[in-house]
């Protein structure tokens, strides 16, 4: 597993689309810094931009990265290697990539400009932290469309359309449940729906910790009383690892049961 993950690894770092996505981000740090002299204020705007735009990235590469290897990855399975080795290692090849550009991008810029002489590096870590969990979780979640779809327009619109869900509508779903359901008590209800989207899930615990959910009215209070605990804390990214888990378990059973 470990050749295959270096291979795919350099093979993607050699890719113009993973220069192109690390260009983006260490432009978007340049300009925010630039415009908003101030860390913070560059890290909240970050953290709107990052929870859209990693999932979106993550999805449509890892789809697109498992069709246009194809032929390669059936070669593999003509010798003597396990499967789970195979995609196992194809898959984290791709996550670790956008990873590491994500990281770079965003790094570079906010360590010139003094992160580490700041007091809100941890919330920048955290940010990163989110951002590589959402790489690994909808790169993971690609990957399972393609397994279960041989045909590639298919696969892209369902990746496509898994983002749009997870991004936009899951939220419409969710808000319109809590204006109907309103007389009832809420609590359980909103913390199980926020748990149930890693996008939530990621947005409600940097909100947190940048100390602004008194933005999000009752619903911030419910959530600084669970998520801002140590408890909620642990609970949260055990959440988020469990996202990351069940699709490549996933994988693994699909991989060993389907007919190349």
């Amino acid at each position: 597993m470990l050749k295959i993950l270096k291979y795919s690894f350099f093979d993607l770092m050699r890719s113009r689309w993973s220069y192109v996505y690390f260009a983006f981000y260490l432009l978007l740090g340049v300009v925010l810094l630039f415009l908003n002299n101030d860390l913070s204020k560059a890290i909240i705007t970050l953290m709107n931009i990052i929870i859209i735009l990693v999932p979106l990235i993550g999805t449509v590469f890892g789809v697109m990265y498992y069709y246009n290897s194809k032929e390669f990855t059936e070669l593999l399975l003509a010798q003597p290697l396990k499967r789970s080795s195979i995609f196992l290692g194809q898959y984290l090849g791709v996550a670790l990539s956008l990873s590491m550009s994500l990281i770079l991008g965003l790094g570079i810029p906010f360590v010139i400009y003094g992160l580490f002489k700041s007091n809100v590096i941890w919330d920048f870590s955290l940010l990163l932290l989110i951002g590589v969990l959402l790489s690994l979780i909808f790169t993971a979640l690609a990957f399972n469309i393609a397994l279960t779809n041989d045909n590639k327009i298919k696969g892209v619109g369902y990746a496509i359309l898994l983002w749009l869900f997870l991004a936009i509508i899951y939220d419409g779903i969710f808000l319109m449940s809590l204006i109907l359901l309103e007389e009832y008590p809420l609590d359980k209800l909103s913390l199980a729906g926020t748990m149930l989207n890693p996008i939530d899930l990621s947005r409600t615990l940097i909100l947190l910790k940048l100390d602004i959910s008194a933005l999000l009215g009752y619903t911030g209070a419910v959530f600084k009383q669970f998520f801002g605990t140590g408890f909620g804390l642990i609970v949260s990214f055990l959440m988020l690892i469990t996202w990351v888990a069940a699709p490549l378990a996933r994988i693994i059973s699909v991989c060993k049961r389907k007919d190349f």
